[in-house]
């Protein structure tokens, strides 16, 4: 997925700190994270970045709820537009394992999601919805920021790979 991207940005959305660590709302980190295994990292003043071929992934250093702070600080480094860039993040709406690519759509709600819109001043950006819903009903406020169980996991990684053999 990476190395033939169509995307100069590739920014997964999460929630710095230790407490924060291989949670479900986490998910576009742990994506990235997934990408880059031997990647380094390095550190700007909102986010931390690797850079791969001509891609860049981006993890903010900002909470969620203020993402779009860091995504336009990298869009500037970097010079990306907005249609250049893929955002990845949870989706309560959407049941674990599965997965959506929209573009130019609303936020459904995700405060990160909406931090970037206002921030770039547009919806013209894709993104990676990446499901964390359990099979059993349950507000999103239940599960967003438990901690991942060992069943998750393991959906989770296959999510992980079947993404990486999309053609982005």
């Amino acid at each position: 997925m990476v190395a033939s991207s169509k995307y100069r940005l590739i920014v997964g959305l999460g929630n710095p700190g230790e407490g924060y660590e291989s949670t479900y709302h986490n998910v576009g980190f742990l994506f990235i994270d997934f990408l880059s295994k031997e990647a380094l990292f390095k550190s700007a003043k909102h986010f931390e970045y690797a850079e791969i071929g001509d891609t860049i992934l981006v993890k903010p250093l900002t909470f969620m709820n203020e993402s779009g702070r860091a995504v336009s600080s990298a869009a500037k480094r970097f010079k990306s537009k907005p249609q250049e860039m893929l955002i990845i993040h949870d989706d309560a709406d959407i049941e674990l394992g599965k997965y959506k690519v929209s573009t130019g759509r609303g936020s459904a709600g995700h405060k990160g999601v909406e931090s970037i819109m206002k921030a770039l001043g547009t919806k013209d950006f894709s993104r990676l919805r990446i499901g964390i819903r359990p099979k059993i009903r349950a507000r999103a406020g239940d599960f967003v920021l438990k901690r991942i169980s060992k069943g998750g996991w393991s959906v989770l990684r296959s999510t992980f790979k079947e993404i990486k053999t999309l053609n982005f």
